[in-house]
């Protein structure tokens, strides 16, 4: 009687979906590019998971090299590389996240207060920009302006009389530049997500503040950001997803392969590029790539499920 049951359910679930498909044709067609991207570069490189557990020889080819499981992963994690890599990525990313979140949310806000639409619209746009420029174009500048022999930061600093700073030598420096670069990078678009925002509340909150006798930084404080508190934390949770994901593109062009300044900025996303293109080393680079993935989704899970304890508006899920 159960099967029965079932075989009626499935059928009904079946009748109900062709069903839908009769009546939003033009939906369904307009969901399946998103679905083929999906499958073409999420699902089916999946397989390539398997190289992780291999000593992948280019001869043998995919199903031919040799099996070794863990040994990849055992490595990784004997040899200290790994967790020099998970470190470096979360404090960057931690810092992009935090930093990044603050300047959006600040301009933001400053951004609402203006009266002069005019003025708000070219701010808007010359915030904007630098979202648009090319990271490539954002490694010459950097290089323009660092490098030792004609870079403008050392040119400024011989014409003081003081001595050129090797900034391609020095580790220690690079970290505050790339926060940097990524916050100036991201500011003009996550402003203008809090804008929108902003843009939704109620004008009566901030007339009632005003007649309490509110100053302006205790409408932000208990108006402002109340109501974005939601915007807030779904942003923030939407980016802990990705707190092993580096920015490779940011990361290559400031540094490039300029080993002396790994310890500080070599991250999970620059080893596997290494890994594949200059040590050919395929079985260590995929799972390096495989940790980062399963590190990140048990994390995403965790930490939904803590805020969902919490507060169930604020979770993804």
């Amino acid at each position: 009687m159960a099967n029965i049951n079932h075989l009626q359910t499935e059928k009904k679930s079946r009748f109900r979906l062709l069903q839908d498909f009769r009546d939003h044709k033009v939906l369904w067609l307009m969901f399946l590019p998103i679905i083929l991207f999906f499958v073409v570069f999420s699902y089916i490189p999946m397989v390539g998971i398997y190289l992780a557990f291999t000593r992948f020889d280019f001869n043998l080819g995919f199903f031919q090299s040799p099996f070794v499981g863990l040994k990849n992963f055992e490595y990784l994690f004997k040899s200290g590389i790994l967790l020099s890599l998970v470190r470096n990525t979360i404090l960057y990313n931690l810092a992009f996240l935090f930093l990044g979140n603050l300047f959006q949310l600040a301009c933001a806000v400053f951004l609402s207060d203006l009266k002069n639409r005019a003025f708000v619209k070219t701010s808007q746009s010359i915030i904007f920009l630098p979202y648009f420029i090319s990271m490539v174009l954002v490694g010459l500048f950097a290089y323009n302006l660092f490098n030792i022999d004609n870079g403008f930061v050392n040119t400024a600093l011989s014409a003081l009389g003081l001595s050129k700073y090797n900034f391609y030598n020095s580790p220690q420096a690079w970290p505050p530049i790339i926060v940097a670069v990524n916050v100036w990078k991201g500011l003009g678009y996550g402003s203008i997500v809090y804008l929108s925002a902003i843009t939704t509340i109620d004008s009566q909150f901030y007339e009632a503040a005003r007649i309490d006798g509110a100053t302006k930084w205790q409408q932000i404080r208990y108006v402002t950001l109340p109501i974005l508190k939601p915007t807030i934390a779904l942003l923030l949770m939407f980016s802990l997803g990705g707190i092993l994901k580096g920015q490779f593109e940011l990361f290559y062009q400031l540094v490039g392969t300029n080993g002396l300044l790994y310890s500080t900025t070599d991250i999970i996303d620059t080893y596997v590029y290494r890994s594949l293109t200059v040590n050919f080393d395929v079985g260590m680079g995929s799972a390096a790539g495989v940790f980062q993935s399963v590190f990140g989704f048990i994390l995403i899970v965790v930490v939904n499920t803590i805020v969902k304890h919490k507060n169930e508006e604020y979770a993804l899920f």
